[in-house]
Protein backbone atom coordinates (compact mmCIF):
# COMPACT_ATOMS: atom_id res chain seq x y z
CA UNK A 1 0.00 0.00 0.00
CA UNK A 2 3.21 2.55 0.95
CA UNK A 3 4.27 1.98 -2.71
CA UNK A 4 0.92 2.51 -4.17
CA UNK A 5 0.37 5.90 -2.34
CA UNK A 6 3.72 6.80 -3.38
CA UNK A 7 3.43 5.94 -7.12
CA UNK A 8 -0.06 7.81 -6.82
CA UNK A 9 1.64 10.66 -5.65
CA UNK A 10 4.17 10.88 -8.31
CA UNK A 11 1.79 11.01 -11.05
CA UNK A 12 0.31 13.34 -9.48
CA UNK A 13 2.70 15.86 -10.70
CA UNK A 14 2.37 15.43 -14.37
CA UNK A 15 -1.60 16.09 -13.98
CA UNK A 16 -0.54 19.10 -11.83
CA UNK A 17 1.94 20.00 -14.73
CA UNK A 18 -1.27 19.53 -17.13
CA UNK A 19 -3.40 21.87 -15.05
CA UNK A 20 -1.41 24.74 -14.39
CA UNK A 21 -0.32 24.73 -18.13
CA UNK A 22 -3.96 24.54 -19.34
CA UNK A 23 -5.13 27.23 -16.41
CA UNK A 24 -2.48 29.80 -17.25
CA UNK A 25 -3.55 29.80 -20.74
CA UNK A 26 -6.94 29.87 -20.49
CA UNK A 27 -7.15 32.96 -18.16
CA UNK A 28 -4.87 34.83 -20.78
CA UNK A 29 -7.43 34.18 -23.88
CA UNK A 30 -10.31 36.94 -22.71
CA UNK A 31 -7.21 39.28 -23.50
CA UNK A 32 -4.25 42.05 -22.33
CA UNK A 33 -5.29 41.58 -18.28
CA UNK A 34 -3.22 44.76 -17.52
CA UNK A 35 -6.20 46.73 -18.91
CA UNK A 36 -7.84 45.86 -16.31
CA UNK A 37 -5.37 47.62 -14.26
CA UNK A 38 -4.79 50.81 -15.45
CA UNK A 39 -7.25 53.84 -15.51
CA UNK A 40 -8.79 54.68 -19.08
CA UNK A 41 -6.63 58.04 -19.19
CA UNK A 42 -3.43 55.98 -19.11
CA UNK A 43 -0.93 56.75 -22.12
CA UNK A 44 0.33 53.88 -24.46
CA UNK A 45 3.54 54.61 -22.34
CA UNK A 46 2.43 54.22 -19.31
CA UNK A 47 0.76 51.08 -20.25
CA UNK A 48 3.57 49.45 -21.40
CA UNK A 49 5.24 50.49 -18.19
CA UNK A 50 2.66 48.48 -16.81
CA UNK A 51 3.00 45.55 -18.65
CA UNK A 52 6.61 45.54 -18.42
CA UNK A 53 6.04 45.85 -14.35
CA UNK A 54 4.47 42.83 -14.03
CA UNK A 55 6.18 40.90 -16.41
CA UNK A 56 3.54 40.65 -19.50
CA UNK A 57 6.08 41.96 -22.14
CA UNK A 58 7.75 38.78 -22.32
CA UNK A 59 6.85 36.14 -24.31
CA UNK A 60 4.13 33.67 -23.60
CA UNK A 61 5.89 30.73 -22.92
CA UNK A 62 8.48 32.62 -20.32
CA UNK A 63 5.67 33.85 -18.61
CA UNK A 64 4.74 30.17 -18.16
CA UNK A 65 8.55 29.34 -16.74
CA UNK A 66 8.27 32.32 -14.59
CA UNK A 67 4.68 31.04 -13.00
CA UNK A 68 5.71 27.89 -13.10
CA UNK A 69 8.65 28.29 -11.15
CA UNK A 70 7.29 31.01 -8.60
CA UNK A 71 3.73 28.39 -8.39
CA UNK A 72 6.46 25.81 -6.57
CA UNK A 73 7.65 27.85 -3.59
CA UNK A 74 3.84 28.98 -3.43
CA UNK A 75 4.12 31.96 -5.03
CA UNK A 76 1.10 32.91 -7.26
CA UNK A 77 1.45 36.47 -7.26
CA UNK A 78 -0.41 39.12 -5.86
CA UNK A 79 -3.87 40.23 -6.29
CA UNK A 80 -4.56 42.74 -9.00
CA UNK A 81 -7.57 44.12 -7.30
CA UNK A 82 -6.73 43.62 -3.68
CA UNK A 83 -3.07 44.10 -3.86
CA UNK A 84 -2.82 41.03 -1.76
CA UNK A 85 -0.22 37.32 -2.15
CA UNK A 86 -3.44 35.12 -4.51
CA UNK A 87 -2.29 32.55 -2.60
CA UNK A 88 -2.84 33.58 1.16
CA UNK A 89 -5.97 34.61 -0.35
CA UNK A 90 -7.14 31.47 -1.24
CA UNK A 91 -5.85 29.60 2.10
CA UNK A 92 -8.14 32.32 3.67
CA UNK A 93 -11.21 31.47 1.88
CA UNK A 94 -10.12 27.88 1.57
CA UNK A 95 -11.28 26.69 5.26
CA UNK A 96 -14.60 28.20 4.85
CA UNK A 97 -15.16 26.25 1.75
CA UNK A 98 -13.88 22.75 3.13
CA UNK A 99 -16.69 23.79 6.29
CA UNK A 100 -19.36 23.95 3.60
CA UNK A 101 -18.35 20.58 1.90
CA UNK A 102 -17.61 18.75 4.90
CA UNK A 103 -21.03 19.74 6.33
CA UNK A 104 -23.11 19.43 2.89
CA UNK A 105 -21.71 15.69 3.35
CA UNK A 106 -22.55 14.86 6.43
CA UNK A 107 -25.65 16.05 5.20
CA UNK A 108 -25.83 13.59 2.18
CA UNK A 109 -24.74 10.83 3.91
CA UNK A 110 -26.56 10.75 7.13
CA UNK A 111 -29.83 11.69 4.59
CA UNK A 112 -29.23 9.08 2.23
CA UNK A 113 -27.84 6.44 3.74
CA UNK A 114 -31.02 5.24 6.05
CA UNK A 115 -33.47 6.41 2.95
CA UNK A 116 -31.50 3.99 0.54
CA UNK A 117 -31.07 1.02 2.85
CA UNK A 118 -34.72 1.22 3.80
CA UNK A 119 -35.43 1.83 0.47
CA UNK A 120 -33.92 -1.37 -0.65
CA UNK A 121 -35.02 -3.95 2.42
CA UNK A 122 -38.68 -2.37 1.45
CA UNK A 123 -38.70 -2.91 -2.13
CA UNK A 124 -41.60 -2.08 -4.10
CA UNK A 125 -43.50 -0.75 -0.77
CA UNK A 126 -45.27 2.91 -0.47
CA UNK A 127 -41.94 3.78 1.13
CA UNK A 128 -39.59 2.59 -1.88
CA UNK A 129 -41.75 4.47 -4.34
CA UNK A 130 -41.72 7.96 -1.97
CA UNK A 131 -37.93 8.01 -1.68
CA UNK A 132 -37.33 6.75 -5.35
CA UNK A 133 -39.93 9.44 -6.43
CA UNK A 134 -38.42 12.07 -4.50
CA UNK A 135 -34.72 10.98 -5.35
CA UNK A 136 -35.73 11.67 -8.97
CA UNK A 137 -37.53 14.77 -8.70
CA UNK A 138 -34.90 15.88 -6.23
CA UNK A 139 -31.94 15.30 -8.49
CA UNK A 140 -33.53 17.96 -11.27
CA UNK A 141 -33.56 20.65 -8.75
CA UNK A 142 -31.05 23.41 -9.91
CA UNK A 143 -28.91 23.93 -6.75
CA UNK A 144 -29.82 27.82 -6.78
CA UNK A 145 -33.04 27.95 -7.18
CA UNK A 146 -33.26 25.44 -4.18
CA UNK A 147 -31.11 27.66 -1.95
CA UNK A 148 -33.48 30.30 -3.02
CA UNK A 149 -36.40 28.89 -1.95
CA UNK A 150 -34.96 27.99 1.25
CA UNK A 151 -34.26 31.17 1.85
CA UNK A 152 -37.77 32.57 1.65
CA UNK A 153 -39.02 29.79 3.51
CA UNK A 154 -37.06 29.32 6.15
CA UNK A 155 -35.70 32.87 6.44
CA UNK A 156 -38.20 35.43 5.23
CA UNK A 157 -41.64 33.42 6.28
CA UNK A 158 -40.36 31.31 8.85
CA UNK A 159 -37.19 33.43 10.26
CA UNK A 160 -36.10 30.38 11.56
CA UNK A 161 -32.74 30.77 9.95
CA UNK A 162 -30.45 33.88 8.64
CA UNK A 163 -30.81 34.93 5.03
CA UNK A 164 -26.72 34.83 4.30
CA UNK A 165 -23.68 35.73 5.80
CA UNK A 166 -21.49 33.58 8.52
CA UNK A 167 -21.67 34.54 12.46
CA UNK A 168 -17.99 36.15 12.01
CA UNK A 169 -19.34 39.53 11.76
CA UNK A 170 -21.62 39.17 14.58
CA UNK A 171 -19.56 37.07 17.02
CA UNK A 172 -21.91 34.24 16.54
CA UNK A 173 -21.57 30.70 16.08
CA UNK A 174 -21.78 29.87 12.75
CA UNK A 175 -24.24 26.60 12.83
CA UNK A 176 -27.46 28.24 12.12
CA UNK A 177 -25.62 30.11 8.87
CA UNK A 178 -24.49 27.02 7.33
CA UNK A 179 -27.59 24.74 7.56
CA UNK A 180 -28.79 26.42 4.32
CA UNK A 181 -26.31 26.31 2.07
CA UNK A 182 -25.01 22.85 2.83
CA UNK A 183 -28.31 21.69 2.73
CA UNK A 184 -28.93 23.40 -0.50
CA UNK A 185 -25.72 22.04 -1.72
CA UNK A 186 -26.13 18.01 -0.24
CA UNK A 187 -29.33 17.92 -2.45
CA UNK A 188 -27.86 16.23 -5.59
CA UNK A 189 -25.55 14.38 -3.50
CA UNK A 190 -29.00 12.84 -1.43
CA UNK A 191 -30.81 11.91 -4.45
CA UNK A 192 -27.81 10.51 -5.95
CA UNK A 193 -26.71 8.27 -3.13
CA UNK A 194 -29.86 7.26 -2.16
CA UNK A 195 -30.51 5.95 -5.33
CA UNK A 196 -27.04 4.20 -5.63
CA UNK A 197 -27.57 3.01 -2.13
CA UNK A 198 -30.71 1.30 -2.62
CA UNK A 199 -29.91 -0.46 -6.41
CA UNK A 200 -26.47 -1.37 -4.81
CA UNK A 201 -28.31 -2.91 -1.82
CA UNK A 202 -30.82 -4.77 -3.90
CA UNK A 203 -27.77 -6.15 -6.26
CA UNK A 204 -25.81 -7.76 -3.01
CA UNK A 205 -28.61 -9.04 -1.84
CA UNK A 206 -29.23 -11.17 -4.57
CA UNK A 207 -25.40 -12.81 -4.10
CA UNK A 208 -24.85 -16.37 -3.16
CA UNK A 209 -23.13 -15.26 -0.11
CA UNK A 210 -26.10 -13.80 1.25
CA UNK A 211 -28.12 -17.08 0.73
CA UNK A 212 -25.48 -18.74 2.51
CA UNK A 213 -25.28 -16.36 5.26
CA UNK A 214 -28.69 -16.70 5.93
CA UNK A 215 -29.01 -20.32 5.77
CA UNK A 216 -26.12 -19.77 8.54
CA UNK A 217 -28.77 -18.94 10.39
CA UNK A 218 -27.66 -15.46 11.00
CA UNK A 219 -29.77 -12.69 12.08
CA UNK A 220 -31.07 -10.16 9.65
CA UNK A 221 -29.68 -7.31 10.83
CA UNK A 222 -25.96 -9.19 11.24
CA UNK A 223 -26.22 -10.19 7.34
CA UNK A 224 -27.11 -6.81 6.35
CA UNK A 225 -24.69 -5.22 8.15
CA UNK A 226 -21.97 -7.29 7.48
CA UNK A 227 -22.04 -9.08 4.01
CA UNK A 228 -24.83 -6.23 2.30
CA UNK A 229 -23.92 -3.16 3.69
CA UNK A 230 -20.32 -3.20 3.41
CA UNK A 231 -20.37 -4.79 0.12
CA UNK A 232 -22.83 -2.27 -1.10
CA UNK A 233 -20.69 0.68 -0.17
CA UNK A 234 -17.82 -0.21 -2.36
CA UNK A 235 -19.47 1.83 -5.60
CA UNK A 236 -20.75 4.26 -3.27
CA UNK A 237 -17.91 5.09 -1.84
CA UNK A 238 -16.39 5.35 -6.03
CA UNK A 239 -19.33 8.08 -7.10
CA UNK A 240 -18.86 10.14 -3.63
CA UNK A 241 -15.38 10.63 -4.61
CA UNK A 242 -16.31 11.65 -7.62
CA UNK A 243 -19.09 13.99 -5.96
CA UNK A 244 -15.96 16.15 -4.31
CA UNK A 245 -15.51 17.23 -7.40
CA UNK A 246 -19.17 17.98 -7.82
CA UNK A 247 -19.30 19.56 -3.92
CA UNK A 248 -16.43 22.15 -5.16
CA UNK A 249 -18.18 23.40 -8.23
CA UNK A 250 -21.66 23.47 -6.28
CA UNK A 251 -20.35 25.42 -3.52
CA UNK A 252 -19.21 28.77 -6.19
CA UNK A 253 -23.50 28.69 -6.90
CA UNK A 254 -24.22 27.96 -2.90
CA UNK A 255 -21.41 30.59 -2.07
CA UNK A 256 -22.91 33.12 -4.38
CA UNK A 257 -26.39 32.47 -3.50
CA UNK A 258 -25.63 32.73 0.64
CA UNK A 259 -23.05 35.26 0.26
CA UNK A 260 -20.63 32.44 2.23
CA UNK A 261 -17.19 33.75 2.12
CA UNK A 262 -15.51 30.84 0.36
CA UNK A 263 -13.47 30.23 -2.40
CA UNK A 264 -16.24 29.76 -4.87
CA UNK A 265 -17.00 33.13 -4.05
CA UNK A 266 -13.98 34.26 -3.96
CA UNK A 267 -13.03 32.46 -7.58
CA UNK A 268 -16.40 34.35 -9.24
CA UNK A 269 -14.99 37.57 -8.10
CA UNK A 270 -11.46 37.23 -9.13
CA UNK A 271 -12.87 36.04 -12.89
CA UNK A 272 -15.32 38.82 -13.22
CA UNK A 273 -12.45 41.30 -12.46
CA UNK A 274 -10.11 38.83 -14.18
CA UNK A 275 -7.44 38.65 -11.07
CA UNK A 276 -5.45 36.60 -13.11
CA UNK A 277 -3.45 35.05 -10.06
CA UNK A 278 -6.53 34.26 -7.81
CA UNK A 279 -7.79 32.16 -10.85
CA UNK A 280 -4.82 30.40 -11.08
CA UNK A 281 -3.98 29.98 -7.32
CA UNK A 282 -7.71 28.41 -6.78
CA UNK A 283 -7.92 26.19 -9.61
CA UNK A 284 -4.63 24.88 -8.73
CA UNK A 285 -5.85 23.92 -5.17
CA UNK A 286 -9.18 22.59 -6.31
CA UNK A 287 -6.88 20.32 -8.39
CA UNK A 288 -5.02 18.66 -5.73
CA UNK A 289 -7.95 18.87 -3.52
CA UNK A 290 -9.98 16.07 -6.10
CA UNK A 291 -7.24 14.65 -6.71
CA UNK A 292 -6.29 13.58 -3.03
CA UNK A 293 -9.76 12.59 -2.98
CA UNK A 294 -9.73 10.27 -5.30
CA UNK A 295 -6.18 8.48 -4.03
CA UNK A 296 -8.71 8.26 -0.61
CA UNK A 297 -10.84 6.70 -2.42
CA UNK A 298 -8.83 4.21 -3.51
CA UNK A 299 -7.77 3.71 0.02
CA UNK A 300 -11.19 3.27 1.39
CA UNK A 301 -11.62 0.24 -1.27
CA UNK A 302 -8.71 -1.78 0.65
CA UNK A 303 -10.65 -1.32 3.94
CA UNK A 304 -14.04 -2.25 2.51
CA UNK A 305 -12.83 -5.69 0.32
CA UNK A 306 -10.26 -7.49 2.08
CA UNK A 307 -9.61 -9.12 -1.45
CA UNK A 308 -8.47 -5.23 -3.37
CA UNK A 309 -4.41 -5.19 -2.86
CA UNK A 310 -2.69 -2.79 -4.50
CA UNK A 311 0.85 -3.37 -5.62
Amino acid sequence: MGRYIIRRALQMIPVLFLVSLVVFFIVRIKGDPVLMLVPDWYTEDQIAEVRQAYGFDQPIYIQYIQFASKALQGDFGRSFRNRQPAWDMVMHALPRTAQLAFVALFFGLVISLPLGILSAIKRNSPLDLVVTSLSIGGRALPSFWLGIMLILLFSVTLKWLPVSGTGAVRGESDLKYIILPAFALSAGLITTMTRLIRSSMLEVMQQEYVTTARAKGLRERTVLIRHVLRNALIPVVTVLGLNIAWLLGGAVIIEQVFAWPGMGRLMIQAIYARDNSVVQAGLVVSAVIIMIANLSVDIVYSYLDPRIRYS
